[in-house]
């Protein structure tokens, strides 16, 4: 096998995305980490269960950037998790420095690879990624808008009780308090859901799908999410590696597409090898233009506590 993803930070969502990846036999994967015997550790128990999976994935754990040359994606999950009653703004400052120092690493040693940020306040990090990296806006991803519809398609399943496979839902905007579920696009076997449900049950589906993240660092009382991310960042891994064309609501450098530019924000994406190989504009309402807008403009103001 001689492609290659690195996933950076071996905590609860990198070796979720490590695993996953190596199950599915997809690529090689190395786990990295400054935490010295950590991604080792789980990297060679990931390896010692490729056998009863089926796969021929090799797993590497290492403290050292050389060990991920030439990858073909790096998955950026290192930083610091959100904590009961902390924003993802709230991660800004102290994920700003972790996230520099990780891009400047990967670029010395995969200057080719495409790069998924994973790390919160997420569209905030990706801008620092890409602006570090001066990688083209194609290579640097978002991993957001999958998860977040990934949430409101559960929620979509469980309201109608049909199968998940049935829903589709688009979840626009930052990836926080002010993303932008669209009921209008998300559909159960192509009917939009607000042909089969009320008004108030699709505003709470909506509510709860912003507060997906936040409902979940609560229950849990220590750590966040990370089965969803984690198979959230593999479905566009996948994408990316098979070349699938496959359009998924992704983090994207806009220059100008739905009124937004030089600034990342949660739209629908084509991603095949080259990664974002098309940016699709639908249209929208003035009141879902409007809330993307409001989106936007909350991710500009963090981009600017960073200067970045």
């Amino acid at each position: 096998m001689n492609r290659k993803v690195s996933v950076i930070g071996s905590g609860n969502v990198g070796a979720t995305v490590a695993r996953s990846i190596a199950d599915k036999e997809l690529a090689d994967v190395v786990i990295l980490d400054i935490l010295e015997g950590i991604p080792e550790g789980k990297a060679l128990d990931m390896l010692e269960a490729c056998p009863v999976e089926g796969s021929d994935a090799r797993v590497l754990g290492t403290t050292d950037y050389v060990d991920t040359a030439e990858s073909d994606i790096v998955v950026v999950t290192a930083g610091l998790a959100r904590k009961p009653g902390m924003s993802r703004d709230d991660l800004l400052q102290k994920n700003y420095a972790i996230i520099k120092s990780v891009t400047e690493q990967v670029v010395k040693y995969s200057p080719e690879c495409i790069i998924v940020p994973v790390t919160n306040p997420l569209d905030a990090m990706c801008q620092v990624v890409y602006r570090v990296s001066g990688f083209p806006r194609e290579r640097v991803i978002g991993m957001a808008g999958v998860l977040d519809s990934a949430r409101m398609r559960t929620f979509i399943a469980q309201e109608l009780n049909v199968s998940v496979e049935n829903t589709h839902a688009f979840v626009l905007g930052g990836h926080g308090d002010t993303m932008v579920p669209l009921p209008r696009y998300s559909t159960v076997a192509g009917i939009p859901i607000t042909e089969l449900l009320d008004t108030a049950t699709v505003q709470a589906i909506v509510a709860r799908t912003a507060a997906g993240g936040a409902e979940i660092v609560k229950l849990l009382g220590s750590g966040s999410a990370y089965y969803a991310p984690g198979s959230a960042v593999v479905e566009m891994v996948e994408a990316i590696l098979k070349d699938k064309k496959k359009i998924l609501p992704c983090a994207a450098f806009l220059q100008g597409e739905y009124g937004v530019s030089d600034l990342f924000v949660g739209v629908p994406v084509k991603l095949g090898a080259g990664g974002i190989e098309e940016i699709i504009q639908i249209t929208l309402t003035g009141d879902e233009q409007a809330a993307l807008t409001k989106s936007a403009d909350a991710v500009q103001e963090l981009v600017q506590l960073i200067s970045v």
